[in-house]
């Protein structure tokens, strides 16, 4: 998944999608230990997509923040 699709979700979206494909990667990972994979990098791309999409539930975190940051600075200053 690209970080400009992963931009456009809603946070609850983020959340769900980040719950999903941690469980996909924990099944392949079963499977993966049981039979190998077809193709082991798939492992490798649920976890960067995974890795995406905290990056961006953390950046969206810290906006809030710096935002209320700012808001509460301005009241002071008046």
């Amino acid at each position: 998944m690209e970080q400009k699709v992963i931009r456009e979700l809603s946070n609850e979206d983020l959340k769900d999608r980040l719950d999903e494909e941690r469980k996909r990667m924990t099944r392949m990972r079963l499977n993966h230990a049981v039979s190998p994979l077809e193709n082991p990098h798939q492992l490798k791309d649920y976890k960067r997509t995974i890795a995406r999409v905290l990056t961006e539930m953390r950046r969206r975190e810290l906006e809030n923040d710096n935002s209320r940051q700012e808001a509460g600075e301005q009241i002071n200053n008046k």
